[in-house]
């Protein structure tokens, strides 16, 4: 059961923090389909209290998210303390704090996966960030540095003592990054340890792999990151499956639709031209298994307005039904 604060849901499905993925209107859409906890992107903490416009921007958040949690990062103490002060008056269902991102630029400076070398340090900001707040404080981070260091058991243990109401494991080293199998029998092993839910992430793309995490480990949570950009249905598949629900094929129908929908949820948040070049990388995902869905997406990527975007799928939509009526026929 993933029980922190007001969150109460069993078999709980969250949707990663990625960077220049998880703003508002991708939240919005993954909680359409199923997502039952979304997370901002990664909120630098050193640019919060300078007030930098762009880090602040990633602090909004919208009711019809909820619940949500605020993630935020960062190598030194007293900055953090503050950011989470920050992040609270937002008043996000939670503050999450990262200590598993394994990109160089901030795992080498202490931040993120960083904060595995230091399981005392990470104690501490875990233990003053909590006192600091008046809403649930979590934690997201990996098994261990590298092959020769895993300390999570450690480090589980630690957040815990100090606090923390939840925590999510990437079921890989920092070293890994996104490469290599994760290891998820550190999630059983992990919740042998500590009372707060675990969750897990990591090598997480289908309901199919969903299942599995729950029947192999009991996680109290499955958080699902880079299989959620390419198939944002996979909450909704997850639930079916779960529930003994047989899950169908997503239908091109849907997933023309799902995209400009989508696409609409962003332009009405950003200027048309800061919405659709960011969109281009869905178009993948998308139209994922689509016939002649190559040359398609290069022509939506030269595109700078909704209106061509739109006639453009629409048509391809209707090209598609040809498609399959000639296939039906023979």
């Amino acid at each position: 059961m993933f029980k922190v604060g007001k969150i109460n849901i069993e078999h709980a499905l969250l949707l990663a923090p990625m960077e220049d993925v998880t703003d508002i209107a991708y939240r919005r859409l993954c909680k359409e389909l199923g997502a039952d906890v979304v997370y901002t992107e990664f909120v630098n903490s050193d640019g919060l209290i300078r007030s930098n416009k762009k880090t602040e921007k990633k602090l909004e958040i919208t009711d019809q998210e909820r619940p949500i949690g605020i993630q935020i990062y960062g190598g030194n103490l007293e900055p953090m303390i503050e950011a989470a002060k920050i992040a609270e008056s937002r008043n996000p269902d939670l503050i999450d704090i990262n200590a598993g991102c394994w990109v160089k630029k901030i795992a080498t400076r202490g931040a993120g996966a960083g904060l595995l070398k230091d399981p005392y340090y990470l104690q501490s900001m875990v233990d003053a960030i909590v006192k600091a707040v008046n809403i649930p404080v979590t934690v997201k981070t990996r098994i261990g540095w590298d092959a020769d260091s895993i300390n999570i058991l450690d480090i589980a243990k630690r957040v815990e003592d100090a606090g923390a109401a939840a925590l999510t494991i990437h079921c890989r080293t920092r070293t890994q990054g996104h490469s290599g199998e994760p290891d998820w029998d550190w999630i059983p092993r992990v919740k042998e340890v500590v009372k707060i839910p675990v969750a897990l992430n990591g090598g997480v793309f289908t309901a199919d792999d969903v299942k599995r995490a729950f029947d192999e480990t009991r996680a109290d949570a499955v958080m699902i990151a880079r299989g959620a950009i390419e198939h944002p249905w996979v909450f909704r598949e997850a639930k079916e499956l779960l529930n003994g629900i047989a899950v169908n094929q997503v239908s091109p129908y849907e997933r023309i639709h799902t995209a400009l929908r989508h696409l609409r949820y962003s332009l009405e948040l950003k200027e048309p031209r800061a919405a659709i070049i960011p969109f281009r990388k869905y178009y993948a995902g998308y139209l994922k298994g689509l016939q002649n869905s190559k040359d398609v997406r290069q022509l939506l990527y030269q595109q700078l307005e909704y209106a061509p975007i739109e006639e453009i799928l629409l048509k391809y939509l209707e090209q598609i039904n040809t498609f399959e009526q000639i296939d039906n026929s023979n």
